[in-house]
């Protein structure tokens, strides 16, 4: 199976794993699964650490590369579909970086490893927590 992951569960598999529930932790260390993460999640990320809300990111940030590799994840790049499905997404969901990981979940028919109620919003998304 291929998966994507949320940033949170990026975060939580590099840092905490404990916080994941059985099933993500389980899809995530199945060496049959791709683990992809988007593009956007690493511009979450700097995006958060640079402003102070994430600062217990930056050796994630120094050495992004490397933890990728430590999780056998994939980078996902963003492509133009994909930015003009998360724009386009008709609904009062403000997060860019939500938007852009429900529609490369949805495009690249990826089921999307998050713990975050707010991805119920977005019709044909499936999720795995």
């Amino acid at each position: 199976m291929r998966l994507l992951l949320d940033t949170h569960t990026l975060l939580w598999a590099l840092a905490a794993p404990e916080r994941l529930s059985g099933s993500a932790a389980g899809v995530i260390r199945d060496a049959t699964n791709v683990v992809l993460v988007s593009a956007a999640s690493a511009w979450e990320i700097s995006t958060k650490q640079r402003l102070g809300k994430l600062p217990s990111a930056t050796p994630i940030v120094a050495a992004y590369a490397a933890h990728l590799a430590r999780l056998r994840a994939e980078e996902l790049p963003i492509r133009s579909a994909h930015a003009l499905l998360a724009g386009g997404f008709m609904m009062d969901h403000r997060d860019p970086f939500d938007r852009m990981l429900a529609a490369q979940a949805i495009l690249e028919g990826l089921p999307l490893v998050t713990d975050d109620p707010a991805f119920s919003a977005f019709a044909d998304l499936e999720t795995i927590w």
